[in-house]
């Protein structure tokens, strides 16, 4: 691990840190001052505590002991959303550990949990980017009761992670780990489930035979086996040092994925401010721990939520990130994974072929990642370099792969699928936005062509379905953004603009809106910002205008002379406010930041 950093990785981080200074003093400033002497909940009233420990049982005496170490479990399970169905017996297994070594453990709160696969093309995706600040302030209505000394995150989907990564941050003073429950064992492969989706869309065949194979791509608990937002989501976790290592991937209801679970709760004993190892996560979370986890995103080709959101959990840490950190961090960093939907492999494949170990010492090998970060097991990214083990029913830690058990899956970096990452900045008359380009074919990256105007995805499948897309096309989805409707997920029209270019059509799509990691091989210039409802260019467009859209040079331009000169459309919004629960977040709408800082409101 003696590379030398890579000169745009080290030049990307030290811009981040001087973009910085103010923020990330204020915040170190901030998490100092909250760090004061002793037990926090020592300082607590007797009331106080009684109340804190009234249903606590066998537990009392040690609560009310100063010294012994409390953990606070934030969980976000429910048994409707499978990747976090395994977490209904998480905090017994922690309780159970917490007490063998000492300490104790209670479940400081529940955080809800969206399922964006229930919502897609729903209403309810609406509220699905906002859940993730709702996440984050349920987490800290958790966490102010002032009685725990470290706090374990139990969450693993797509606004879930980002959520509690925020929350996390602004209690950074206690050390805190998160703890994943895994994905779902492989069923259908992705691949066979995507084109029964687009047969279905062409009208090939009925709903019959697209239920049975939805059920079974998604059949048990665990997270769904493409490398989604959610899959991004631990990888993620790995790379920043919050999770222990080799954590992410394995399967749920295995012996391992349980002493990974007991093994989490001794750590976090272990790192409080009572012990001699004490892990703060304003100490995990600072420049090279974001610059890892983006280097991590692209070189894996995960999804491009995280470019929402990584942008939102770094604030809440005082680090300021930008869409061309991303760019830049992307434009250097190989490709060395192939997971579906830019391969044929689920994560379970791709853990098997050696994982996020393999990666891990690769980039270290090859100096794209920061070596020295703190992480919640110690200092150095070198850690999660290595495997964990149950051996007589303890987990040891042993060297992970050195050479890859599948090159069509992963690949070191003296060979990767493509010598840059996946995800590019656009930028043109229209604003910046983002493409995911690792899983879009080179023919396809480069695209000039009419427009066709929509004001929601509902219309778009209409007009497919109508036949009227019979040239190269460039669809243009606006009123989509945060301040719009919530940016909800676009997943609808993937089917049939997968289906136009099967039919040798070039077509792309331009949204102020978003298409996540699953949005494959269509290329999608998202996260448009300004948006529509902010006056954004996007609100110029015209049917029958001529738009560029160049992946390879990162241009995207409307080509029409007047562009400039005309006055924005305005769009009556008045059905995005009310029903199923749309009205309980106009404050959201009306206050959330632009998509390119994050789309938040609590930071």
């Amino acid at each position: 691990m003696s590379a030398s950093m890579n000169d745009t990785v080290a030049k990307v981080t030290a811009r981040i840190v001087e973009r910085s200074v103010v923020a990330r003093s204020a915040y170190l400033d901030k998490i100092a001052r909250t760090q004061d002497a002793g037990v926090k909940r020592a300082h607590l009233s007797c009331g106080n505590q009684a109340h804190a420990y009234a249903a606590m049982a066998g537990d009392k005496a040690t609560l009310v002991a100063d010294r012994a170490p409390n953990l606070g479990i934030v969980t976000a399970y429910n048994d409707m959303l499978s990747a976090h169905q395994p977490f209904k017996d998480f905090p017994d297994l922690i309780k159970d550990a917490a007490r063998k070594v000492g300490g104790t453990a209670q479940v400081a709160g529940g955080v809800p949990a969206m399922c964006d696969g229930v919502t897609q093309g729903q209403t309810g995706m609406e509220l699905s980017l906002f859940s993730r600040d709702v996440i984050a302030l349920a987490a800290g209505v958790a966490l102010s009761h002032n009685t725990f000394d470290a706090a374990l995150y139990l969450g693993v989907c797509d606004k879930i992670v980002p959520g509690l990564v925020i929350a996390a941050a602004t209690f950074g003073h206690i050390p805190g780990i998160f703890v994943p429950a895994g994905p779902m064992v492989s069923g259908l492969p992705n691949d066979e489930k995507a084109k029964v989706r687009q047969k279905f869309a062409a009208g090939e065949i009925g709903r019959d035979r697209l239920m049975e194979a939805e059920m079974a791509s998604y059949h048990g608990p665990g997270t769904c086996t493409f490398y989604g937002t959610a899959n991004s989501n631990q990888m993620l976790m790995e790379f920043m040092g919050l999770h222990l290592p080799g954590s992410s991937f394995v399967n749920p209801g295995t012996p391992l994925r349980d002493e990974l679970t007991r093994e989490a709760a001794r750590l976090g004993i272990a790192i409080t401010a009572q012990g001699n190892a004490y892990r703060p996560v304003a100490d995990v979370l600072d420049e090279k721990a974001f610059v890892n986890g983006i280097v991590g995103l692209m070189a894996t080709g995960g999804s491009t939520n995280l470019v929402l959101h990584l942008p939102a959990m770094a604030r809440a840490a005082g680090v300021i990130l930008d869409v061309e950190d991303f760019n830049d961090l992307s434009a250097v960093t190989p490709l060395l994974a192939r997971v579906y939907p830019n391969g044929l492999a689920d994560v379970n494949h791709f853990h098997a072929a050696g994982g996020l170990a393999f990666t891990i010492s690769e980039l270290l090998d090859g100096g794209y990642l920061h070596p020295d970060t703190k992480t919640i097991v110690g200092e150095g990214l070198l850690h999660y370099t290595r495997d964990p083990k149950l051996i007589g029913g303890e987990i040891t830690y042993e060297d992970g792969p050195v050479t890859t058990q599948n090159d069509k899956i992963l690949r070191p970096v003296s060979n990767p699928f493509q010598p840059t990452g996946g995800l590019r900045e656009l930028k043109g008359n229209i604003g910046r936005a983002v493409m995911k380009v690792s899983a879009v074919a080179p023919e396809h990256r480069v695209i000039t062509a009419k427009a066709r105007v929509f004001h929601d995805q509902a219309s778009v499948k209409t007009a497919f379905q109508a036949g009227e897309f019979t040239e190269d096309t460039i669809v243009v989805v606006r009123f989509q953004g945060p301040k719009s409707n919530g940016m909800p997920e676009l997943h609808g029209l993937t089917p049939a603009l997968s289906v136009l270019l099967g039919r040798g059509l070039k077509v792309a799509l331009v949204t102020d809106g978003r298409m996540s990691g699953a949005s494959g091989k269509v290329p999608a210039a998202i996260h448009l910002t300004p948006e529509a409802a902010d006056g954004g260019p996007i609100a110029r467009i015209r049917d029958g205008d001529v738009l560029r859209v160049d992946a390879e040079t990162g241009s995207l331009e409307v080509l029409e002379s007047d562009f400039a000169d005309r006055p924005v459309v305005k769009a009556d919004l008045t059905d995005n406010q009310v029903g199923l629960g749309r009205e309980l977040f106009d404050a959201f709408r009306k206050n959330c930041g632009a998509a390119a800082d994050g789309a938040a409101l609590v930071v």
